[in-house]
């Protein structure tokens, strides 16, 4: 569309580099057939892409280049995430988790608590957005089984302290998994320096890639229960779906032009740097809150600083509903963003902007630029002069 502004990259980046879009033109063009199902030449190319991703992917997540068959394909994070909590949790067993949490790990584990007598916590997040490693270590139990957190916030941009919770989880033995949605591909994630067991990731988001592809990276010693099963390519007369990985995590036929997308996607990233990536879009996501802070009636959650912190800003104007402030962004300032509980509700709840109906939530991407960042700001000014005359009902 032209003329947009678009700031609503937590929910996917847009648009995606050049040379993702050609290059998942030209692979599915050239090679677009079934991986691993024949032996002639094209599907031989085709598995060849699928393998090199793989180990490109092992190394970027920082897991053992030595077993990159761990890096399993999946629709998406959310997929990834049901295949980590249903095929580790069984009854009796405890999770720790957070409030930080995206519907993809709290509902999974939630439908365990009820259906399959599995116990959790969730741990709340200090003012500034962060939960204390502390806390995890308080909160895991002689018959925890798994802690699993939120890497960056897709609410409060919140990065939390990875490093530090997967030592204390490695002291007491437990399993350690994170949702790496919105750090993978702009945060350094690094499973082997973190004492991460596993990371689930998606591809649609930092990494640039196309929506429909995302995945687990599993340290060699765990081992997650198969929780499906279907066809992979492979021993077809065996009965059972295949133990070993990738296939043990892997059915059906893979997305491939999603796998050409990260491809891609780490070849964009690499290129640009993934720091320097970083830098930019932090930088404009300081620019953005300095302007709301400017604002008479406007209210910003976690973000008094921007360290740790992912490019998204979530706010509220007092006295107006949050939809009704993100359509007046859409349709009369061209202004793309996301408003509403952002599938994570707990977060609203501990903010207090659930009653609210959540909070209007601006997020930075590689491809913004000061310009938009100023428009941004400048409408949210205008839309307040027209919030001026009502009474000021939000907190």
């Amino acid at each position: 569309m032209e003329g947009l502004i678009y700031l609503d990259n937590a929910s996917t980046t847009w648009p995606k580099p050049e040379n993702v879009y050609q290059y998942m033109i030209d692979s599915y063009r050239q090679c677009g057939v079934n991986p691993g199902r024949s032996g002639f030449d094209l599907a031989i190319e085709a598995s060849s892409l699928l393998n090199n991703v793989r180990a490109r992917l092992t190394k970027f997540l920082g897991g053992d280049e030595a077993t990159p068959e761990r890096l399993c394909f999946t629709y998406n994070a959310t997929d990834a995430l049901n295949l980590i909590i249903q095929g580790l949790l069984t009854s009796g067993e405890h999770v720790v988790s957070t409030n930080l949490e995206h519907n993809s790990v709290i509902r999974p584990i939630n439908h365990l608590v009820r259906d399959a007598g599995v116990i959790v916590t969730y741990l709340p997040f200090d003012n500034a957005g962060f939960v204390d490693p502390d806390d995890i270590r308080k909160a895991i139990r002689s018959n925890t089984r798994l802690v699993i957190v939120n890497h960056g916030s897709n609410v409060i941009g919140t990065i939390q302290p990875i490093t530090e919770i997967g030592r204390i989880c490695k002291e007491a033995g437990v399993l350690f998994a994170i949702d790496a949605s919105q750090t993978a591909g702009v945060v350094p994630v690094d499973m082997i320096e973190m004492n991460i067991d596993i990371v689930a990731f998606t591809g649609h988001k930092a990494l640039l890639g196309s929506t429909g592809i995302g995945g687990l990276c599993i340290h060699k010693d765990v081992e997650i229960r198969q929780t499906r099963s279907g066809g992979t390519g492979i021993r077809s007369a065996y009965p059972y779906h295949l133990e070993e990985y990738p296939w043990r995590m892997e059915y059906g036929t893979p997305n491939m032009v999603g796998v050409a997308s990260l491809w891609a996607g780490l070849d964009f990233i690499e290129e640009k740097g993934r720091e320097n990536i970083y830098q930019h879009e932090i930088k404009l996501a300081r620019k953005l809150v300095e302007g709301f802070r400017d604002i008479e009636r406007v209210e910003t959650y976690c973000c008094d600083s921007m360290d740790n912190h992912l490019s998204t800003v979530i706010m509220n104007i007092k006295g107006m509903d949050t939809g009704d402030v993100g359509i007046m962004l859409d349709v009369d300032f061209n202004i793309a963003i996301r408003t509403g509980l952002h599938c994570a509700p707990l977060v609203h709840q501990q903010i207090g902007t659930l009653p609210l109906h959540g909070g209007v939530r601006f997020s930075v991407g590689v491809f913004n630029t000061e310009e938009h960042i100023d428009r941004a700001i400048a409408a949210v000014a205008e839309i307040t002069t027209r919030a001026r005359t009502q009474p000021a009902s939000a907190k």
